[in-house]
């Protein structure tokens, strides 16, 4: 078969920003006495990219012009629709001066590449997120890992040295290049990409089957194996489904699978232009696009983030300046009698319909340890989601009791311990004043300190729930957004936030130590509810009172709901 002429990259050529030979050796010798940062795992997801060509024609990490008008015109400074900021942010102190080299290490302290330090800016991440996210929500999974960020932004010439080393599914992470010349072999010059960070159903493999055949081209099948929304299904979870779905029932002639380091900020409109430009830097010219795309769920409120079709239309106007043209993800149902899938709405009258939603599929299946139907997917994914997730009552759970001092948190924890025992689950309780002791010593009561006992109170926590275990945490926890941090660390739907709404004036007078009184003489400063504010859950999974209620009531109400959400059996 004849190589075909894909279309060309994003700007007209790939980056490439990866030293080899003696340019790298020369590169590690000047490491040697410059200063160093450790920069994060979002980060470097993004400078992986950066250095493969996949944010071609960006070869850097935004400078201020850059970044300010893709903030508000989703345009980089010389005019290209770029959509999302890509920034590297840093703490000041850790800088050499503008004009010297800076070391980039990752988390590990291995060596990663070297910046030739051009430009420090400063940011507003509220600003950065009401414009590129279009919301302030602390709900909003990057709106919340944003206020950990660095102060300032930096940016300059790159040489990576060292790329991001992987251990696992190594066959299929490849460069767009890598990408690019294996769909030249395939013979077709339109592919058609679908982004994913879900397990594949049979719906899924419907669709993407049709919109190959649709454009009369190849699919690319390229999931997003680098940060996606908290609490998705593993990545090694679903490239076993999808590596057991292309052995076994996609044409391996025209169907490639390969895996993508991104970090999502599940931005929904723009991320879906963003989504464009990366796959038409792999090859492709189509992009599925399906209801609510890269959107975070629900608000604060309970009202999407997104509408389900904003994706589409934005990626639906912009389509010919990015040479990716929009492919809907159209909603299809099975029809039992026919065996076959229709799009919802289009079937005959009178026939029997099936669907599954995803909803139901956690917790009507997964939850109970069911296999899925294999009408609605292969029981290869069937058995590898029951593998990966047990039965609801035998995963682990985290009760996060948040509210002022004196609320009854921890009399309320007490109560819950005991049921829980009575009930024949072990657990672990992190309790405030003995997390300060012992995990937290040494932290002060700055804002920055109480965020940083909170994140650590939630790494264990999510350590401890991911493991199968149960886990009470009962802190202060006054702030939004160090407790939706928090909650990112544990499984999507194992966290429960049970605010305990106790009112400041019973917390005062029930105050045993003394601690409010004090903080109205000005002998403790910074205390929450006095001069530092307690910012309340919105929507919590669970609201007690100490106002009235005693803790076994709390508790018990508690039990209740471990019961109907699954956790517990009933009885």
């Amino acid at each position: 078969m004849s190589k075909s002429k894909l279309i060309a990259p994003y700007g007209g050529k790939l980056v490439n920003l990866v030293a080899t030979g003696k340019e790298r050796d020369v590169l590690i010798e000047r490491t040697k006495g410059l200063k160093a940062i450790q920069i994060s795992q979002r980060a470097l997801n993004d400078l992986e990219l950066l250095a493969t060509g996949a944010f071609s024609p960006l070869d850097r990490f935004m400078d201020k012009a850059d970044y300010e008008r893709v903030l508000s015109e989703m345009r980089l400074s010389d005019g290209t629709l770029f959509p999302m900021p890509i920034t590297l942010t840093a703490d000041p102190a850790e800088l050499p001066t503008v004009g010297e080299e800076l070391v980039i290490r990752n988390a590990l302290n291995d060596l990663i590449g070297i910046m030739k330090l051009e430009e420090i800016y400063t940011w507003d991440p509220e600003k950065e997120a009401r414009l590129s996210l279009g919301t302030d929500d602390s709900r909003h999974p990057l709106v919340s890992e944003m206020s950990r960020w660095g102060k300032v932004c930096i940016s300059g010439e790159l040489k990576i040295i060292n790329m991001p080393k992987y251990y696992d599914f190594v066959d299929i992470r490849q460069t767009p290049a890598e990408v690019r010349a294996e769909l030249e072999e395939m013979g077709n010059e339109n592919v058609v990409a679908f982004q994913t960070r879900n397990p594949l159903h049979r719906v899924h493999e419907e669709l993407t089957k049709r919109a190959a055949k649709q454009i009369g081209g190849s699919l690319l099948i390229h999931p997003v194996v680098g940060m996606t929304k908290p609490g998705d299904v593993d990545h090694y979870t679903r490239v076993r489904v999808y590596k057991a779905l292309l052995e076994n029932y996609y044409d391996k002639k025209s169907t490639k699978l390969s895996l993508l380091p991104l970090a999502m900020r599940m931005a929904g409109p723009r991320e879906a232009l963003l989504h464009a430009i990366i796959r038409r830097n792999h090859g492709a010219n189509h992009l599925i696009v399906g209801r609510d795309h890269a959107g975070p769920g629900n608000d604060s409120t309970g009202k999407p983030f997104y509408g389900p079709f904003d994706a589409q239309e934005m990626l639906s106007k912009y389509e010919e300046e990015l040479g990716v043209k929009m492919v809907p993800f159209k909603w299809l149902v099975y029809l039992p009698d026919r065996n076959e899938y229709v799009e919802a709405g289009k079937a005959p009258e009178g026939e029997r319909v099936l669907t599954i939603s995803g909803t139901q599929v956690r917790d009507d299946y997964l939850a109970k340890g069911e296999l899925l139907p294999d009408w609605f997917t292969r029981p290869e994914t069937a058995e590898i989601l029951r593998e990966s997730y047990p039965a609801r009552h035998n995963q682990g759970f985290c009760i996060w009791f948040t509210g002022l001092s004196g609320s009854g948190k921890s009399a309320t924890a007490r109560a819950l311990t005991d049921l829980l025992l009575e009930r024949g689950k072990q657990l672990t309780v992190l309790d405030g004043d003995v997390v300060r002791t012992h995990l937290s010593k040494g932290l002060g009561f700055s804002a920055e300190d109480r965020d940083t006992n909170i994140m650590r109170i939630g790494y264990v926590a999510g350590e401890i729930v991911r493991h199968g275990g149960n886990v009470i945490c009962a802190a202060i926890s006054p702030y939004r957004n160090a407790r939706n941090e928090a909650r990112k660390l544990v499984p999507e739907g194992n966290f429960m936030m049970t605010y305990v709404d106790t009112s400041l004036e019973v917390c005062e007078a029930r105050d045993v130590k003394g601690l409010y009184a004090m903080a109205r003489r000005g002998e403790i400063k910074g205390f929450t509810g006095v001069d530092d504010p307690y910012e309340a859950p919105i929507n919590p999974e669970i609201t007690v009172t100490g106002d009235e209620i005693t803790p076994e009531e709390n508790a018990l109400k508690i039990i209740t709901y471990l019961e109907e959400q699954g956790f517990l059996l009933n009885g």
